[in-house]
C-alpha cells in the first residue's frame, strides 16, 4: 500500500572503490614498480653500508631511510592511483603552482650541500629537492593546457605550455641542473608531438635545444667540465665514471657475487647515481637486463593502454609521465656505461633518495590512475564508425 502511494525508489548500486580499483588497475605495471623498489632495497643493502661507515652511522642507516621513504612512495602511489582523471588534474595543478614557487625561492633559501648546485631545501633532519616533484606535476599541467587548446574556442594552450616549460627550464638552469632541464624539455617535445605538432616545428625546437646546449657549454664551467669529460679519449680511472666502468666490466654475466663488489667502497654516489654499477658488479648482466625489462614493461604497458584512450588530456598526461620516467632511467644507466655525459640523476625507484622515491611514487600513482580501464569505446572503433 505504501508503495502505491509513495512509489518506489530505485536502489543505487555503488561499486566499492577497492574492488573497482583492483579490477581496472594495470596489475603488470604495478607489479613491475614493486619489483623495482624491492631491487632498490636489495642493492641498498650492498651499496650504502660503506657510505654509512665513512659517515660514522649505523651500517643500515641509509637502507632504513630508503625503506621508510619507499613506503611513503608506495602509500602515495596507491592512494593517488584510486583518483579520477579530474582529481588528478586538480591535484597536479595545485602541486605545480606550489612547486613552481619553491623553485623560484630556491636560489635564496636553498642549499647545495657542497655539490656546487643549489637544488635542495634543508630541514636539518632531511632535505627536499623540488625539481623531482616538478617533473610529473608539470607533465599533467601542460597536458591540461594542450588538451584545452583543442576545444572549440579554447585558449592557446600549446603556446602557453611552451612559455611555462621555458620558465621551469630557466629556473632549473639557474641552479644549475641541466640534466633535469633537458629531461623536462624532452618530455614536453614528445607530448607536443602526440598532440599533433608538425614535424617542421619539432625540428625547430630540436635546433633550439642544441643552440641552448652550445650556449651552456660556453658559459657554464660546470656544464663544460662534464661534456669535456664525456668526450675525452680515455677515462680517468680515479673518477666516478672510471670506477663505474671498471665495476661493470668486472661483473661480467653472473657478477662477482653478493657482497663481493668493490666499487661501493670507492664511489661516493654508489647508492644513488651509480647504483646500476653496483648491480652489474655484484649480480652481473642478468640483474641489469631484469631491471631494464621492468622499466620497459612499465613504459610499453602504459603507452599501449594510453593508445586506446579517447580523452586527449589522459593520453597526453599519461604519455608525458611515462616518457619522463623512462628517459630518466635510460639517462642514469647511459651515464654509467658512458653513453651519455654525467647528469647527476637517480635511477627511479631503485636509487636512494627521499625526494626521488616520494616524487616517483606520486608520478606512478598518477600514471596508474590515468591508465585504468574505463567504460568507453576504443579510439579505433570511434574512428571506424566515423568513416
Amino acid at each position: 500500500m505504501t508503495e502505491m502511494v509513495y512509489g518506489t525508489t530505485p536502489l543505487r548500486v555503488v561499486d566499492p572503490i577497492l574492488p573497482r580499483w583492483w579490477r581496472t588497475i594495470d596489475k603488470m605495471t604495478l607489479t613491475s614498480v614493486l619489483l623495482l623498489m624491492a631491487v632498490g632495497i636489495l642493492l641498498g643493502l650492498a651499496a650504502s653500508p660503506p657510505l654509512a661507515q665513512r659517515n660514522g652511522l649505523d651500517p643500515f642507516y641509509y637502507v632504513q631511510r630508503q625503506v621508510f621513504f619507499g613506503g611513503l612512495g608506495i602509500g602515495a602511489m596507491l592512494l593517488i592511483s584510486m583518483a579520477s582523471p579530474e582529481k588528478i588534474r586538480r591535484f597536479a595543478t595545485v602541486g605545480f603552482l606550489l612547486t613552481l614557487a619553491a623553485l623560484i625561492l630556491l636560489p635564496f633559501l636553498g642549499t647545495d650541500f657542497g655539490k656546487g648546485a643549489v637544488r635542495w631545501y634543508s630541514f636539518g633532519v632531511g632535505s627536499i629537492q623540488p625539481s623531482e616533484f616538478m617533473k610529473p606535476l608539470l607533465a599533467v599541467f601542460v597536458a591540461w593546457l594542450m588538451a584545452a587548446s583543442a576545444d572549440v574556442g579554447g585558449p592557446p594552450g600549446r603556446a602557453i605550455s611552451f612559455g611555462v616549460v621555458l620558465l621551469v627550464v630557466g629556473l632549473l638552469v639557474i641552479q644549475p641542473d641541466f640534466g633535469q632541464a633537458a629531461l623536462i624539455s624532452a618530455g614536453w617535445i614528445v607530448m607536443y608531438f602526440v598532440a599533433g605538432a608538425p614535424i617542421l616545428l619539432l625540428t625547430g625546437l630540436a635546433l633550439l635545444v642544441i643552440a641552448g646546449g652550445y650556449v651552456a657549454y660556453n658559459n657554464s664551467e660546470h656544464f663544460a667540465r662534464r661534456i669535456d669529460g664525456f668526450l675525452a679519449a680515455e677515462v680517468d680511472p680515479r673518477t666516478q665514471m672510471g670506477y663505474a666502468q671498471n665495476a661493470i666490466s668486472e661483473g661480467g654475466f653472473f657478477g662477482a657475487g653478493v657482497g663481493e663488489g668493490r666499487v661501493k667502497w670507492s664511489l661516493p654516489d654508489a647508492h644513488t647515481d651509480f647504483i646500476i654499477a653496483v648491480a652489474a658488479e655484484e649480480y652481473g648482466l642478468i640483474l641489469v637486463v631484469f631491471i631494464i625489462g621492468l622499466y620497459a614493461t612499465i613504459l610499453l604497458r602504459s603507452l599501449f593502454r594510453l593508445m586506446r584512450e579517447r580523452d586527449m588530456f589522459i593520453r597526453l598526461a599519461g604519455t608525458g609521465i611515462a616518457v619522463v620516467f623512462s628517459l630518466q632511467a635510460m639517462i642514469n644507466m647511459g651515464v654509467a656505461v658512458r653513453l651519455l655525459p654525467s647528469k647527476g640523476m637517480t635511477l627511479p625507484l631503485v636509487s636512494y633518495g627521499g625526494s626521488s622515491l616520494l616524487a616517483t611514487g606520486i608520478a606512478i600513482g598518477m600514471l596508474l590512475a590515468l591508465t585504468r580501464q574505463r567504460p568507453q569505446g576504443e579510439i579505433g572503433e570511434i574512428l571506424s564508425r566515423r568513416g
